[in-house]
């Protein structure tokens, strides 16, 4: 039994301690919190027997195996440094970190410490995305896709009041493109490998943080464009253009109704009653890896050539 220990208290390290309680071989033993008080009560609120104040209680902890870092996103690469020394497996919530040389060193020290380092990457496990993968040889040649997720968040009120929460914050690597652009870039890793060549814009809202963007993706005979934003909300589905049929996908982090669409008209559909945004396939894997089922190297090289194409989308849209 992995007994793990949680940083961070936001709504994603909710989620993460649901599908943790769903998945046989793992235990989220203690949360964590800067403030010692907050960590208690988060624990009690969401059924933890145990609760410490800062990372550096977790790390000296014998009995905790892991952590799952839910931070702001700014603080990933450190707090991720800081477990691989002292010996713990680390599930870090995505973005990774700010680069893919910041996480490549990252991952030579969990290899070189024996510990298990992947992202938090729910979409890569999903079985969704598993679905989109069996149906794209049908499909022909592949010539275009179109991946969005646009949600405007309910804290971009704050910025019109002036403020800068932590999500639209810069300096706390906040912005559309880390918090749902990265799910589209993902997913066309994922599915193409990285891109040839990649253009793109992107709005700057008051906090100087992107609030939406759009970028294109080229490989070799296939455009892929990306479009994100957290001050808009999008209510088409994504989709793969091949040469002999379109696949439509309803949800790109969590597809749970991908239907192929010939030139007659739709002919076939797959749908999933699973939840969409689900974490469980995330800590299923996690689980493997620590249990020495499978090697994380697919994992670990997949999310250096995301953060490799979120640095190319930034420097891009800046140009």
């Amino acid at each position: 039994m992995i007994r793990i220990a949680t940083v961070g208290t936001s709504v994603i390290t909710d989620a993460f301690i649901g599908a943790a309680s769903r998945t046989p071989g793992i235990e989220v033993a203690a949360v964590s919190s800067r403030d010692g008080a907050k960590a208690r009560s988060y624990a009690d609120r969401l059924g933890v027997a145990g609760a410490f104040a800062g990372l550096d209680a977790v790390l000296a902890d014998p009995g905790i195996d892991a952590v799952y870092i839910g931070s702001p996103n700014s603080a990933h690469a450190p707090q991720v440094a800081a477990a691989i020394a002292a010996g713990k497996h680390v599930l870090v919530e995505k973005p990774a970190v700010a680069s893919a040389a910041e996480w490549d060193d990252l991952v030579d020290r969990a290899r070189r410490a024996g510990v298990v380092l992947i992202e938090a990457m729910r979409t890569a496990y999903d079985p969704g995305i598993g679905a989109v993968r069996e149906q794209l040889g049908s499909l022909g040649v592949l010539r275009r896709a179109s991946f969005h997720y646009a949600k405007r968040s309910s804290r971009y009120d704050a910025v019109l009041a002036g403020e800068t929460p932590n999500i639209f914050d810069p300096a706390m690597g906040g912005g559309a493109l880390a918090d749902l652009g990265v799910y589209g870039v993902h997913a066309a890793i994922l599915l193409f490998g990285e891109p040839a060549e990649v253009s793109a814009s992107a709005v700057t809202i008051a906090t100087g943080a992107d609030g939406a963007g759009l970028a294109v993706l080229r490989y070799p005979g296939l455009i892929v464009d990306v479009g994100y934003s957290k001050i808009t909300t999008a209510v088409r589905p994504s989709e793969i253009q091949g040469e002999s049929a379109t696949l439509l996908i309803d949800h790109l982090a969590s597809p749970r109704r991908v239907t192929r669409v010939g030139a007659g008209g739709p002919e076939s559909e797959w749908t999933s009653e699973a939840p969409v945004d689900t974490l469980d396939g995330e800590v299923a894997r996690f689980v493997e890896l620590v249990g020495g089922g499978a090697a994380p190297d697919d994992d670990q090289v997949r999310t250096s050539a995301t953060l490799r194409t979120l640095e190319r989308i930034r420097q891009a849209a800046a140009a």
